[in-house]
């Protein structure tokens, strides 16, 4: 099911579209993926959906090639082709008002807390597109209160419902089976039958929209601009390929130690660059197999990440869309750890924690190329502030509410030529995750939420910083609360790359009655009576270059804004700053920095 290579034939001269009216037919097929993506934004009713948007919108051709986008998560989008793949493979009689719902980890999908709906789109009787609208859900009915199951020995243990492409609508009809059988294993059926129409209906705006978008043009016309679109972004992958040095680099990393696994899990990558070609090979077959938990990155998840590290280090303005596959290509292993995951091991997990290390891993190992390529390691993990908490609601007649909070902090990682996001979120969504309302949380959960904040001098140092980690304090307002953390990033924090400073780490705290506090390992579940608290701290982003050849402005700008300290000024940039009147607060000494700067290579 990896994704095609071969190109397509070119189209006809007099087929050819020019390319004013190709940006204007690609803008527009954009704005169906953000019309679809505003409609499941705007109609779902979990948290999870509504404020923190952990949902993403794709197009795919008939012929199962990425089309469009938009601002789809890097770990929902790259792969939407393999679940389109299975819909034609397990479906043999597509008609036009059929719906799929399909969140099978072993056919395609992402893990199956990401509920995808399919809509094959139909213009004069030819299958011409399939609609893709995938979120995550708050509860998916698996044997403990969270869609992630770290420790699950299997799918069985797991206890999820799983849905193989099965179809939900039937000439725009609802299969009553599939949703009587959720209402029935749903935490909280209610709230999950909203997003599922939420879901729906996205799916038919876009379906609605694609067919207008072939009326106004013509069928025709809208083949040859399909073909032509992707062949426009396989050139630009071309052009930004071959700018770069040939390399072949091996780059290793790991998760954090877990129970049975006191090294952690090992990370292999090998990428080989090839200028003359242009192509890149990202290499995952050197991983180990399968482990008995839910921290399996299955074949969507290793494709969709390893992709997103490298586009990320490339030109932004490339097409994300099926050109890029005929370049770019991920060699992958049956059975691995990260990989093509066998059945039933579990991929629980498989959207974050390894995951977000095999963006890092592709990511920092293109600066191994020198200064001017790769990125640093961005935070990773969901540590207290992207916990999955669950109880009751005394507000609300005592009924269960269960949703993933998206209220944490984890830092950018630094570029080679800017410092990185403070609201970078995780790797795998690359900052477009939306933080959650404060007080929307409240509000929607008997929550209180003592404090967020972020400290002065948290930042990974180097030419460029890390963004940093935010600090969040939380507890139950009333009744006990269950808090599940997959948190990583507490003993290997994320890296800093050509002398970039690394992160100082995650950590996570139980606070007692007493004020007692427990540390808690990375992965855990607990449950906060009323009065204790939970305290995170997450992981900053990973510093690129070495500080001392940092702008001293921007050192100074960031003990004024209170990202940086006066003594880190000094003793890490080499930055002397003095009390100044000026709206700053502080002015450079030039000389003594100049002094302070010697000084520290010449101890280095």
């Amino acid at each position: 099911m990896n994704a095609p290579t071969v190109n397509p034939s070119p189209s006809p001269a007099s087929e050819a579209i020019d390319p004013m009216l190709l940006s204007i037919m690609a803008n527009r097929v954009d704005g169906i993926v953000r019309e679809m993506t505003s409609t499941l934004l705007r109609a779902a009713r979990s948290a999870v959906i509504a404020s923190a948007r952990d949902m993403s919108c794709a197009i795919v051709t008939g012929d199962n090639e990425l089309l469009a986008t938009a601002e789809g998560l890097p770990v929902h989008i790259f792969g939407s082709h393999l679940q389109t793949i299975s819909m034609q493979q397990l479906h043999d009689d597509l008609a036009p008002g059929d719906a799929f719902l399909h969140n099978d980890p072993y056919m395609g999908n992402t893990h199956p807390a990401d509920h995808t709906i399919l809509v094959p789109v139909f213009v004069d009787g030819e299958h011409m597109f399939t609609v893709c609208a995938k979120s995550h859900q708050a509860d998916t009915g698996n044997s403990t209160p969270t869609t992630y199951a770290p420790y699950a020995r299997d799918v069985y243990e797991e206890g999820g419902l799983i849905f193989p492409c099965v179809r939900v609508q039937r000439d725009y009809k609802m299969v009553d089976d599939i949703i009587r059988m959720c209402r029935k294993r749903i935490r909280v059926p209610d709230q999950w039958y909203g997003d599922f129409l939420a879901a729906v209906g996205s799916a038919r705006v876009g379906e609605r929209r694609l067919a207008e978008f072939c009326r106004k043009y013509g069928k025709d016309k809208v083949k040859a601009f399909i073909r032509q679109w992707i062949d426009y972004s396989e050139k630009r992958t071309i052009q930004a390929i071959s700018k770069m040095p040939a390399a072949t680099i091996t780059h290793n990393g790991a998760h954090d130690p877990l129970p049975g696994l006191p090294d952690g899990i090992p990370i292999n990558c090998k990428i080989t660059i090839d200028p003359a070609e242009a192509t890149i090979e990202i290499d995952l077959r050197d991983n180990i197999d399968c482990l008995d938990n839910g921290f399996n990155v299955c074949e969507a998840c290793a494709i969709n990440n390893s992709i997103a590290g490298v586009m990320n280090c490339l030109d932004p303005d490339i097409p994300r869309c099926a050109g890029i596959f005929r370049r770019v290509r991920v060699l992958l292993r049956d059975g691995a750890v990260i990989g093509r995951t066998s059945f039933p091991h579990s991929a629980s997990i498989a959207t974050t924690n390894v995951g977000d290390r095999l963006v890092n891993l592709t990511q920092s190992a293109l600066a191994k190329l020198g200064d001017g390529y790769g990125l640093a390691e961005g935070g990773v993990g969901m540590g207290a502030g992207w916990a999955v908490v669950s109880g009751r609601d005394f507000r609300r007649d005592n009924e269960v509410y269960i949703n993933q909070l998206f209220v944490g902090g984890n830092g950018g990682p630094a570029s080679p030529s800017a410092d990185g996001w403070l609201t970078y979120g995780i790797p795998v969504a690359a900052g477009l995750i939306y933080r959650d309302s404060v007080e929307l949380v409240e509000v929607k959960h008997p929550i209180q939420m003592k404090s967020v904040q972020i400290h002065p001098g948290t930042c990974a140092p180097g030419k460029f910083r890390g963004a940093p980690g935010a600090e969040l304090v939380y507890g139950p307002k009333k009744d006990t609360m269950t808090v599940a953390i997959p948190c990583d990033g507490q003993v290997f924090p994320p890296k800093g790359v050509n002398g970039g400073h690394d992160s100082p780490g995650a950590r996570t705290f139980k606070i007692d009655l007493d004020g007692n506090e427990e540390r808690l390992p990375g992965v855990a579940q607990v449950d906060l009576a009323p009065g204790e608290w939970l305290r995170g701290i997450d992981n900053s982003g990973g510093g690129y270059g070495n500080p001392l050849d940092r702008d001293p402005q921007r050192v100074l700008y960031d003990v004024a804004e209170r990202w940086e300290t006066l003594e880190r000024a000094r003793d890490i940039y080499g930055v002397v700053l003095t009390p100044s009147e000026n709206d700053l607060g502080y002015a450079i000494d030039l000389t003594a920095t100049t002094q302070r700067r010697n000084a520290l290579r010449t101890a280095a």
